[in-house]
């Protein structure tokens, strides 16, 4: 099967055709991820190395299902502080490796993908704000409890595999994501009704649903992949955002709200006009 790097690479190509871009302007390259092709190098390094680019820094974010969101928010800090001025936002999975197939509660979830965006510097703002956030405490509630330097033998023996209480998960991620969305608003000095779309993870329809009523937008203004493509963790926002680029909903000139959140737990928002 494809690894996450073939993933990325297609994402990567296409992300860069629709932009106009060659892969040699590209100055920076952030790959979102939680299951990278290798220990190292990283996944950025590899995708780096597909589109024949040489030099420019190149690095992983692992901020699982908020990974896509931590890496845009990365790169618009590098384009700001004059860093970089064509950068290339990758989120890539293939989460079907570390799901569990007897546990039904989470291997009918998650998915495959990847999606890019390209970044450049502009005098007209795309980005308008970015929003991470971090709090370890709930660490149990939605992990893979193994890892190189802590149960290397469970991981060698196909044991790393997804673990969730959903329930408890749902409960916080609906609650958190209500306080990101006025966060978002409120550094924007925005009302609810300038929002035109919610780009939101596709993690459940319900915490979906749940953001967009803080929102107080109708579902026609919400990109809904969910059914089509599960879980994708950070490959799930800009593949929504692409879906709905593609097909024409999101015009030129409309403001998308794009949030987020995952294991750790993590979460975060970014609010741009496209």
């Amino acid at each position: 099967g494809e690894t996450t790097c073939d993933l990325a690479e297609h994402a990567a190509r296409r992300a860069l055709e629709a932009a106009g871009r060659k892969p040699s302007e590209v100055d920076l390259i952030v790959v979102a991820t939680t299951t990278p092709d290798r220990v190292f190098p990283s996944t950025a390094c590899l995708v780096q190395q597909r589109l024949d680019i040489h030099g420019c820094p190149a690095f992983d974010v692992q901020a699982v299902c908020t990974g896509f969101i931590y890496a845009l928010g990365i790169a618009d800090k590098f384009i700001r502080t004059g860093s970089a001025r064509c950068a290339l936002v990758i989120g890539a999975e293939t989460l079907s490796r570390i799901v569990d197939w007897t546990d039904r509660s989470t291997c009918v979830l998650f998915g495959d993908g990847a999606g890019a965006v390209v970044l450049e510097a502009s005098e007209t703002p795309g980005i308008l704000s970015s929003h991470l956030h971090c709090d370890g405490k709930y660490e149990s509630l939605l992990t893979v409890p193994v890892g190189v330097s802590s149960g290397l033998e469970k991981l060698r023996s196909g044991e790393a595999t997804i673990r969730m209480k959903g329930n408890e998960v749902f409960k916080v991620a609906v609650n958190t994501l209500g306080r990101i969305v006025d966060e978002t608003l409120a550094a924007n000095g925005l009302q609810r009704e300038d929002v035109d779309w919610l780009v939101p993870h596709q993690a459940n329809i319900r915490i979906i649903n749940a953001t967009a009523r803080k929102l107080d937008l109708p579902p026609e203004r919400v990109v809904i992949t969910v059914d089509r493509h599960g879980n994708t963790s950070a490959a799930s926002v800009p593949l929504a955002l692409d879906v709905a680029v593609r097909d024409g909903r999101i015009r030129r000139g409309e403001t998308l709200l794009m949030e987020a959140f995952g294991g750790g737990f993590t979460w975060g928002s970014v609010l741009a006009v496209f």
